[in-house]
C-alpha cells in the first residue's frame, strides 16, 4: 500500500503542478528565522563619541552572520558585519547628529533567513 500511496503523491504532484498550481512538501523540522535582540553602550553619548553596538542572536541552526545599520533620514546605512559572537561594533555618533541616533541589527541564518532586531536609540547630547 505504501508504494501505490507514494505513487498516487508523485501522480497528483505532477499533475498540480503542471496545472500552474502548487504542491509543496517539507521534510524535517521547520526552519525558523533568526532571533536577535540589540543593545548600545552608553545610551547617551556627545556628536563624535564612539559607542559600542553589542547583539545577541540566535538561530533553529546557525547564525552566519549579523549587520550592524544606522537609521538615517535617507536610508539605513550599513556600518558593518560580524560573522562570529559575541556579535559588535564600535561606531562613532555623526558629527551632524542632533537629538538622537537609532541603530538597528539583522541576523542572517545558514539558509539566507533573516531576522531583525528593534530599534536602538542613543540620545545625543
Amino acid at each position: 500500500m505504501a508504494r501505490w500511496l507514494s505513487a498516487a503523491a508523485v501522480a497528483a504532484a505532477t499533475l498540480v503542478g503542471g496545472c500552474g498550481g502548487g504542491l509543496y512538501l517539507t521534510l524535517g523540522p521547520a526552519d525558523n528565522p533568526p532571533n536577535v535582540s540589540l543593545a548600545a553602550s552608553p545610551a547617551t553619548a556627545a556628536r563624535g563619541e564612539t559607542i559600542g553596538l553589542i547583539a545577541a542572536a540566535s538561530d533553529d541552526y546557525r547564525v552566519v552572520e549579523v549587520a550592524f545599520f544606522r537609521v538615517d533620514a535617507g536610508g539605513d546605512t550599513l556600518l558593518g558585519r560580524d560573522s562570529s559572537a559575541p556579535y559588535a561594533l564600535t561606531t562613532v555618533i555623526p558629527a551632524g547628529a542632533s537629538g538622537a541616533v537609532s541603530y538597528f541589527a539583522r541576523a542572517t541564518d545558514d539558509a539566507g533567513q533573516v531576522g531583525e532586531s528593534r530599534t536602538v536609540t542613543v540620545a545625543v547630547h
